[in-house]
């Protein structure tokens, strides 16, 4: 595949973001602070969902990918290689856990949808196709661990400070510590294997994108 498909193919992702990123916001403004008694906290509540946070790493890293296909550098194979993988885990521990257990407006069914299933599949598909790889190492697959772990501690920290968790499974105040950090070593386990799977597909998968032709 050529760079310029490859652009192509990676800016589908973070426009798809954007859309549903755009509907959340406009749903949270609308509809106003609602339980979480302020704007201020709505929002920063919205910004706490790790959905949330990995579309936006996906949706960055795939936008710096749109500019430059053959991206690389140590820091950007961490970032691309997070945003592959949590936005992957939002996608298992959504479909597997979470689906069905809200009531949606239409907006909100949209943006879900995007959130949660299309740009999962899509970011999958364009990683495929486009790449770019080689660029997992075990060094990179380790480094991948850090970010989640900060929104780990954020969660619980920011969590035990004003009672807010972001999703039910990691609620202390509904299934007590022991369980909300088993639960979250099991997202943990996930994540890592799925790190080492990259790495070996990798191994099988033909360097993306192929150089302009010249």
């Amino acid at each position: 595949m050529s760079p310029t498909v490859a652009r192509v193919l990676h800016a589908c992702v973070p426009l798809m973001v954007l859309g549903a990123i755009a509907l959340e916001l406009v749903t949270a403004i609308t509809q106003g602070p609602g339980v979480a008694g302020t704007m201020s906290e709505r929002l920063t509540r919205l910004f706490s969902y790790f959905t949330i946070d990995s579309n936006l790493l996906v949706g960055a890293t795939s936008a710096a990918l749109a500019v430059t296909p053959n991206r690389d550098g140590r820091i950007f194979r961490v970032l691309r290689l997070d945003g592959l993988l949590c936005i992957v885990v939002t996608g298992i521990v959504y479909h597997s856990v979470l689906s069905g257990n809200l009531e949606l407006s239409p907006a909100g069914a949209v943006s879900n949808f995007l959130l949660h299933s299309s740009v999962p599949v899509v970011a999958v598909v364009v990683w495929l196709l486009a790449g770019p790889r080689p660029r997992v190492d075990p060094a990179t697959r380790w480094w991948s661990v850090a970010l989640p772990l900060a929104w780990i501690v954020y969660t619980f920290t920011r969590g035990s400070i004003v009672g807010w968790y972001p999703y039910p499974f990691l609620d202390v105040a509904q299934v007590g510590l022991p369980r909300s950090l088993a639960n979250t070593a099991v997202v943990a386990v996930i994540f890592l294997v799925l790190a080492r799977a990259v790495e070996l597909l990798e191994r099988r998968l033909r360097p993306a994108p192929a150089p302009e032709p010249t």
